[in-house]
């Protein structure tokens, strides 16, 4: 059963809150700044409103959530320090001397409660009507990018994991204290995963008897973590890695293994929309959701900004029939005419034709493809066989005995002819001097928000991580635009 949350605290103890937290405290900025109470309309009907316990307020749920990911910290180290963090236990709504919930409640909040709830965009929404009540966002543009999240269970062997995350954990025990070595189970040495299992369950026994060096945050962190891997997760682990998970490519000789995370935001730092797919989904199949997801938050969208994968035709002309400038530079190709062996064949201007490489133009030239459609044609131009059989660099060129030699070109369409010429203007040349901004957002959700690896398995669980990651660092900068 679930009830409102009582706004005022009743304890004599309160009086603390103006002692311990300060009024610049961020954690006391966010409680002004937003009013929670769209969470409690959001989940009402995910609970029982006449009908057994009491549940815990779905609001305080829902900033434990929210401290995990502003703090980058595990279920069990969020309830922990919400035993002592003055700070905490005032954004929670907490009298000070209340008790913190079970860790696991936050699991079953997760599972139970946020199901089936469009979470990601309900709190990118709420941050942008915040940021647009208060007049920070002012441009009409959008900055669009992806930034890929590798998969927790990644292609690594379970083994491979534990062993790297015992190793962070001894780590992190050996900068306390060095002695301690003598104190620790030696190494499993061995591939067999039982006996990896059975070494870390050793490890994890010894450091917790050292209350000393257990108790400091950088080994509590890395202990609980592992713990975890140990409790819940191994075998599953063993069974799979994360089934939803992809490959995807960042450049030409790269890849990794997880999630997109495609991201528009204003020139003010603000994030407009988001769609989190597996990792590989193409950037640019997304632009469309990511403008339409902007409008539908309250963004007056002008112009979009990003880099070339965004500049397939069917996104210029999306952008075109919406009356938006995109900003996004021709894939070289299109804008060279799919040429092969370019360095073979130049183009006499004052001719028309092609000259291949002896020095021989073309001596003719025709169109293929459906007529009064720029897409798919292709110019064709013919070269004098009778030349090309003696040819001295005939070899790769002209195979002996060919009944033709041809060289062809793709026609540019008239959409692709007009984002030739925007793309010379000095407003495109001004607005794409703004990209670099999306990088730095994409560097803090991955570097201050723990957005590099996903806290979890599975695409739901990515777009919850998103969803929270993205609220925080929207939030952190209201915060910052309004100081």
């Amino acid at each position: 059963m679930i009830k409102k949350q009582e706004t005022m605290i009743l304890s004599e103890y309160t009086g603390i809150y103006d002692l311990v937290v300060p009024k610049d405290n961020m954690l006391r900025k966010i409680n002004e700044l937003i009013d929670f109470s769209f969470v409690y309309d959001e989940l009402s009907n995910k609970y029982c409103s006449n009908n057994g316990r009491n549940a815990i307020d779905p609001i305080r749920m829902f900033k434990y959530l929210l401290l995990k990911s502003i703090f980058d910290l595990s279920d069990v180290d969020v309830v922990e320090r919400s035993k002592y963090d003055m700070s905490f236990k005032y954004f929670l709504d907490m009298a000070p001397e209340e008790s913190v919930i079970d860790s696991s409640s936050l699991t079953k909040f997760r599972r139970l409660r946020l199901k089936d709830i469009n979470i990601l965009d309900m709190l990118i929404n709420k941050t942008v009507e915040i940021a647009l009540e208060k007049g920070i966002i002012k441009s009409n543009s959008i900055i669009v990018d992806a930034t890929h999240t590798s998969a927790r269970y990644n292609q690594k062997s379970p083994i491979e994991i534990l062993k790297e995350r015992s190793k962070k954990l001894r780590k992190s025990v050996y900068e306390i204290d060095e002695n301690i070595k003598k104190t620790l189970p030696k190494k499993n040495l061995t591939d067999d995963i039982e006996s990896e299992i059975r070494y870390c369950q050793r490890l994890v026994k010894s450091i917790e008897k050292n209350d000393v060096v257990s108790s400091y945050p950088k080994v509590k962190e890395k202990l609980n973590t592992l713990k975890e891997n140990l409790d819940d997760n191994i075998y599953h682990m063993q069974a799979s890695a994360d089934a939803d998970a992809r490959i995807g490519h960042k450049s030409a000789d790269s890849s990794f293994f997880g999630y997109k995370t495609h991201i528009a935001m204003t020139e003010e730092r603000i994030i407009t929309a988001a769609t989190i797919t597996t990792g590989e989904k193409n950037d640019g199949k997304e632009l469309e959701a990511l403008i339409t997801k902007s409008k539908e938050a309250g963004m007056n969208v002008e112009t979009v900004i990003g880099d070339a994968a965004y500049s397939e035709k069917g996104n210029i002309e999306f952008a075109n029939k919406n009356n938006i400038k995109l900003v996004s530079k021709l894939n070289p190709s299109v804008t060279q005419g799919f040429r092969k062996k370019e360095d073979e064949f130049q183009f006499n201007k004052d001719a028309g034709m092609y000259v291949c490489k002896e020095g021989h133009m073309a001596i003719r030239k025709a169109r293929q493809g459906k007529k009064n459609v720029a897409a798919n044609q292709m110019d064709t131009y013919y070269f004098d066989i009778n030349r090309c059989s003696i040819c001295p660099q005939k070899e790769g060129c002209y195979k002996d005995g060919a009944k033709s030699k041809t060289y062809s070109v793709t026609i540019k369409s008239n959409i692709h002819k007009s984002q030739i010429e925007f793309q010379k203007t000095e407003y495109f040349k001004e607005k794409s001097k703004e990209r670099y901004k999306i990088e730095a957002k994409n560097s803090e959700l991955k570097h201050r928000h723990g957005y590099d690896i996903a806290s979890s398995s599975g695409l739901i669980a990515m777009k919850m991580q998103g969803a929270l990651a993205i609220f925080t660092v929207n939030v952190k900068r209201i915060l910052k635009l309004l100081g």
